[in-house]
């Protein structure tokens, strides 16, 4: 079970934003690579990096704070936001990105996920980012008419390596994830899911270890991590110590 914590970007900032919205951002930390690296520090083992500006235009706009963040840390790190084509991905391959987290075109082009799943095995994981039960693309800014399940039922032998699923209402209010509704995508499909949206406190990793979430790979924790209502010793340890019960 992996906790990863998350690092938004917005005009080269570590931000928060309140339920998707561009105009409600919280700036945590100019320095995004001085963040990823006090994560590393913290004992965290994956980083979760969301170009923000990328997923509203399109394209990668915080390249070079990607760029910073991967110089300062050894663990492996995810980036998803504004990554629409074959080219893009594997710029970011190139450039140590671990993990590309494919969201919009997922909707728009899955034959494209597909294609990208054959020529980067394992390192390719989709963003099923959904509001009322839809799928939300564009940044969170458009809503199409697939539910997370049908969307996620496409790629089921593709071999995406990971599906990220993120509940819009919650996110960066600290509301608590959505546990039913990212079980239910976890159990209709064989890919593993990240949960991801309003985790707020050590309540959400005590949930997370319980055995009816053992289908899920992990959360990604932003906000509370912020703000310091979650203590990063006390989640990973009590990560770590359900993890050697299972593995026991």
């Amino acid at each position: 079970m992996i906790l990863f914590p998350a690092i938004d970007l917005k005009d080269g900032e570590c931000v928060r934003l309140k339920l998707g919205d561009m105009a409600r951002v919280t700036v945590f930390n100019d320095n995004p690579a001085a963040q990823a690296k006090s994560f590393e520090g913290q004992g965290f083992e994956y980083l979760h990096i969301v170009d923000l500006n990328g997923a509203f235009e399109g394209k990668p706009v915080n390249g070079a704070a990607v760029e910073a963040i991967l110089g300062a840390i050894t663990i492996p790190a995810q980036l998803g936001g504004g990554i629409r084509d074959l080219e893009t991905i594997e710029m970011w391959l190139d450039k140590g990105i671990a993990r590309v987290i494919l969201g919009t075109v997922a909707v728009r082009n899955p034959e494209l996920v597909i294609e990208a799943c054959k020529k980067f095995p394992g390192k390719i994981a989709v963003g099923i980012d959904a509001r009322d039960g839809k799928v939300a693309i564009e940044g969170w800014d458009e809503l199409s008419e697939l539910t997370a399940i049908d969307l996620a039922k496409k790629f089921e032998d593709a071999g995406v390596a990971a599906i990220i699923y993120t509940d819009i209402a919650r996110d960066g209010i600290l509301k608590g994830l959505n546990f039913p509704g990212t079980r239910a995508l976890a159990n209709a499909v064989s890919i593993p899911v990240i949960a991801s949206g309003g985790l707020a406190s050590m309540d959400d990793i005590v949930e997370l270890v319980r055995p009816q979430n053992a289908a899920l790979e992990g959360a990604i924790s932003g906000r509370a991590l912020y703000d310091g209502r979650l203590d990063p010793d006390e989640a990973l340890a009590l990560l770590s110590k359900n993890s050697d019960k299972t593995s026991a």
